[in-house]
């Protein structure tokens, strides 16, 4: 293994790692919410983007060391830089959230919509992350068709999980009042 493989490895480890912690994390905040009376819904989806994120993963890795690219250097840089505005992101609306940052979709009935921070700007910012991490980070190590795929297969599973929270924030909250003049992914195009 070269340098660049074994850093490349090393990230995607690292990354790997960062989701099975978002895991942990999202459980203890949804067993916190659970007790105060928030409502799961869509929950079937919920193992479809687990495996969406596991096979990102290990699709990733196999297609760098079994199929070796060199990557252009300006192509590398552009695909670290989308992924770093990814994880950036993902980490805003994190922050925003606080402990109602669930990988379920989870509500509390009569609780407003959190309209602070990145949500000031864009309805679904840790979607915007994610599309730009399971984009970008294939693309670093030269895994171009699972940047694809993998991104092809988050586009149809969003179109289904936008529309489920949606639905469910607009039960149980007020959502259209509070987010619904903001664009859902690009600031400054309307939803």
């Amino acid at each position: 293994m070269n340098p660049l493989q074994f850093a490349f490895t090393a990230l995607v480890l690292a990354v790997a790692m960062q989701r099975l912690w978002e895991v942990r994390r999202s459980a203890k905040h949804q067993r916190t919410l659970i007790a105060l009376g928030a409502r799961e819904h869509a929950h079937e989806q919920l193992a479809w983007m687990r495996v969406l994120h596991a096979g990102w993963l290990a699709a990733t890795l196999i297609e760098a060391w079994l199929v070796p690219r060199d990557v252009p250097t300006a192509v590398m840089l552009i695909a670290a830089v989308a992924f770093a505005a990814g994880q950036t992101l993902r980490a805003l609306a994190m922050h925003a959230l606080g402990p109602r940052w669930t990988i379920s979709v989870i509500t509390l009935p009569g609780e407003p919509a959190i309209a602070k921070g990145i949500f000031r700007h864009l309805r679904h910012p840790n979607y915007l992350g994610v599309c730009l991490e399971l984009l970008a980070l294939p693309v670093i190590g030269g895994a171009y068709v699972t940047a694809i795929v993998a991104s092809i297969a988050n586009g149809v599973l969003l179109f289904f999980r936008i529309r489920a929270e949606e639905a469910a924030l607009r039960c149980d909250s007020l959502y259209e009042s509070t987010l619904g003049d903001k664009p859902r992914f690009i600031p400054g195009v309307m939803p």
